[in-house]
């Protein structure tokens, strides 16, 4: 019998972007002897055209690069929208700069020459942020698949429903009989794929719905 293919997966694939060719060598070597997956490069440009989004990955990235810094590097990755948790290395970074970079999203900040005992469970923890990220993705697009089944009345009751009405205010709302709101109300629970008001409630405060009726009320 053959085991589980997850026992011999990588944990993830960990991108180290640093201008020291040599840094790179020895921390590619440190990560591969812990069975991750490695990915070296030495310029940004380069890194950006070999990243791939749809990876379970961090960066250990350097913060001063020549091409971009790494500070700037971070916050242009975040405003494309591509939220890979980064792990700062620097040789010479003060508290202000690891606060910043902190506060920008970055999981953390290590000093050069680099402690193995820090950069490998900073690493695990970047990567199961990562993993995180990945399935709340995964489960709000289910959700939006979900919602979109819904029809134009149901996506209304939902509305209703989540901003706390009771079905016969629903119904005086939508100018409809009790028994009907009560209807759509069951088959919107049943196409979302809950089992409560409050998952119900979760699951539009994830996809931002209901949020325009609250504040009317």
């Amino acid at each position: 019998m053959m085991p589980p293919a997850t026992r011999h997966s990588p944990p993830g694939t960990v991108y180290l972007l640093d201008d020291e060719p040599e840094m790179v060598k020895a921390l590619t070597r440190l990560l591969r002897a812990k069975r991750f997956d490695v990915r070296g490069f030495t310029s940004v440009s380069v890194f950006l055209e070999a990243y791939r989004p749809e990876d379970k990955a961090c960066l250990v990235l350097d913060v001063a690069m020549p091409e971009l810094d790494g500070l700037e590097l971070q916050r242009r990755l975040t405003h494309q929208g591509i939220l890979i948790p980064i792990i700062f290395l620097t040789g010479h970074g003060d508290i202000p700069m690891s606060v910043r970079a902190i506060k920008a999203g970055a999981t953390d900040f290590l000093t050069k020459p680099v402690d193995a005992a820090k950069l490998i469970p900073a690493v695990r923890a970047a990567l199961q942020m990562a993993e995180t990220r990945r399935q709340q993705i995964a489960e709000t697009a289910g959700l939006a698949a979900r919602l979109a089944s819904l029809t134009p009345r149901e996506r209304e009751v939902m509305e209703h429903v989540v901003a706390g009405q009771l079905n016969k205010q629903i119904a005086a709302d939508l100018g409809t009989g009790e028994q009907n709101i009560k209807l759509h109300r069951a088959h919107v629970m049943q196409k979302m794929g809950v089992e409560s008001l409050a998952d119900l409630v979760r699951a539009a405060e994830r996809l931002g719905v209901g949020k325009t009726l609250s504040s009317k009320q």
